[in-house]
């Protein structure tokens, strides 16, 4: 039942691709293009994000780190040589090499911690790479920042929509195999009790170092995405807000679906251009923050498994109940 479910999911996010692809030749906004591309950047990090917490019971508060390591790779590279292709692909790689490194130092030294433990230490080294990025001026500029040119194809916002759109659409495909494979079927299963998964011969350690690797990278990749849309790259990039972005996308979607992060990615950049836009109109809605966690407080009262969890437990039940009173007819 999950399987067809799946597919069915599957689906429906490549018609809506497909619909999101043809958009920019049949619509023209410059603002709808900017919020969308933001919302594929976070989809993106909410997904790498919902690979630890959805699918191996990891809690992460550092997860912005791989994010920045992503953006100022991109950066650093953009500012001090040629904004070209060539150079643009030397910064992904060295983002890839470089939270793949970090990400499996990282989880070796702290994935053998339970819980609370392990996410306040991932807080902490977090919180290392932001006063790195504030202290190293001479490559950084500290929390000024600094902002940098990119390759001519990028320029052209359709571009690097639809840029941004495939890479959102290839990251959903292949973690949607990696957890359906038997790799991810033991991260699964170690979130769901890592005892009983240890005693059946698994070595839970490596398969978490796993999992924080491929997260580590595909977060690295958002950061990227997200510092060519601004040009810009500063040390707000490591801050926690980054981290606490991906959490609240993952619950208000749904943990452990996947499609959810893109939808919590969805909604919460939308409302949050949404209450910008209106305290424009009225001062009230300066203080968004302040709507922005009803919003939230309201979507976890009334979707407390997320918005894809809970309507899935609500279609399973409305398809067990005919079973139920079929099976009773034949005991009567």
């Amino acid at each position: 039942m999950r399987v067809i479910q799946g597919n069915k999911m599957t689906a429906i996010i490549l018609i809506i691709a497909a619909f999101l692809i043809l958009l920019p030749f049949v619509y023209e906004s410059r603002n709808l293009f900017i919020l969308l591309t933001q919302i594929f950047v976070f989809a993106i990090f909410a997904m790498s994000y919902d690979l630890l917490l959805g699918f191996t019971g990891i809690v992460s508060f550092g997860h912005a780190m791989f994010f920045g390591i992503g953006a100022y790779s991109m950066g650093i590279f953009m500012k001090k040589f040629e904004p070209t292709m060539t150079y643009f692909f030397f910064a992904v790689l060295s983002t890839i090499v470089l939270t793949a490194l970090v990400s499996f130092i990282v989880g070796l030294l702290t994935l053998r911690l339970k819980s609370h433990f392990y996410a306040m230490l991932t807080l902490s080294l977090s919180g290392l790479f932001l006063v790195l990025a504030e202290k190293w001026r001479s490559m950084t500029f500290g929390n000024d920042g600094f902002t940098f040119r990119v390759p001519d194809l990028f320029i052209d916002r359709t571009n690097f929509y639809l840029l941004c759109l495939i890479i959102m659409v290839a990251v959903f495909l292949f973690l949607k195999r990696f957890t359906n494979s038997p790799l991810g079927r033991v991260l699964q299963a170690i979130r769901e009790n890592e005892q009983r998964t240890e005693s059946l011969g698994f070595w839970v350690l490596h398969y978490k170092i796993a999992a924080s690797v491929v997260s580590g990278v595909l977060a690295g990749i958002a950061g990227i995405l997200y510092a060519i849309s601004l040009r810009f790259v500063n040390t707000s990039v490591f801050s926690m807000d980054i981290t606490l972005d991906a959490l609240l996308m993952t619950i208000i979607g749904g943990v452990g679906t996947l499609v959810g992060a893109i939808i919590g990615a969805g909604l919460i950049e939308f409302a949050h251009d949404w209450l910008t836009e209106l305290a424009k109109e009225h001062a009230i809605f300066e203080r968004w923050i302040i709507f922005f966690g009803i919003i939230y407080i309201l979507v976890v009262m009334f979707f407390p498994k997320g918005i894809v969890g809970t309507l899935r437990s609500y279609t399973w039940k409305r398809k067990k109940q005919p079973a139920v009173k079929s099976k009773e007819k034949v005991a009567g």
